[in-house]
């Protein structure tokens, strides 16, 4: 079976800073794969890299067999054009911190955006499948409010139906609960369980220990750019073997 994500001494710089430092791990499909580690240990970094939004220097980075932005030939790799590394993405849905959504277009209107401007896809196809998607993140009634009408876990939740909206086969989170007060976090942990128990591949970013022990099937320790150890969540969160993860855990469980 092809892995969903492969990374293969996957190294990003950003001037004398080196933020990934070799990283190798791989994700299967239907997976739902958590990164988890200190700010700046290069874990929103390496999530960015997966869909280009940032250039690694050196390595390998695949999505479904594919490799990322660029094509080899011989012993060399050459960069993809603008336009083929936006076919790419268009595979790969990503949900921020922020919710970076569309301030003057109301949440149906968020949702339907890409699929009309991207696949070139009727408003009405895009308004149905946005309706039902808005139905599916428990928002069915707020189609017609706009983003300072919802709260910050409302929002979320339409940025991860205009996420869906693309019809994905990976779906990457960089810590989509932080922004959030305490009380709106489970509203969209909720839908992010609904989207694993449907058998979506994802990639998580988190703080949310107890999401990733419930939920996910592989998590990965990551500090100063290298990954200090992987396994399945309950084993590495209930029994942390390396003493980097075992202090950082002490912190935040």
């Amino acid at each position: 079976m092809t892995a969903m994500v492969k990374a293969e001494g996957v190294h990003k710089s950003y001037g004398a800073a080196h933020i990934l430092k070799g990283i190798d791990l791989e994700v299967a499909p239907r997976e739902v794969f958590c990164l988890v580690g200190p700010s700046g240990s290069g874990k929103s970094t390496f999530l960015r890299c997966i869909n280009h939004l940032e250039q690694i220097n050196a390595g390998r980075l695949y999505v479904d067999g594919d490799l990322v932005g660029y094509r080899q030939k011989g012993d060399k790799l050459y960069e993809l054009k603008d336009s083929e590394v936006a076919a790419q993405r268009r595979d790969i849905g990503m949900v921020f911190q922020r919710f970076n959504l569309f301030p003057h277009m109301t949440a149906i209107e968020n949702v339907m955006e890409a699929p009309v401007m991207v696949k070139g896809e009727s408003k009405a196809v895009a308004r149905e499948r946005a309706a039902r998607l808005l139905d599916r993140v428990g928002l069915g009634d707020k189609g017609g409010n706009y983003p300072t009408q919802l709260s910050g876990g409302q929002q979320q939740r339409v940025a991860i139906a205009r996420a869906l909206a693309m019809e994905p086969k990976l779906m990457l989170f960089d810590e989509p609960t932080s922004a959030l007060d305490p009380e709106l976090v489970g509203d969209v942990l909720d839908v992010m369980r609904d989207l694993a128990d449907s058998g979506m591949t994802m990639i998580v970013v988190t703080h949310e220990m107890g999401f990733a022990r419930e939920v996910g099937d592989n998590l990965v320790f990551m500090d100063g750019g290298v990954v200090v150890e992987s396994g399945h969540p309950r084993d590495v969160l209930g029994n942390p073997q390396h003493d980097r993860t075992k202090a950082f855990l002490s912190k935040v469980l």
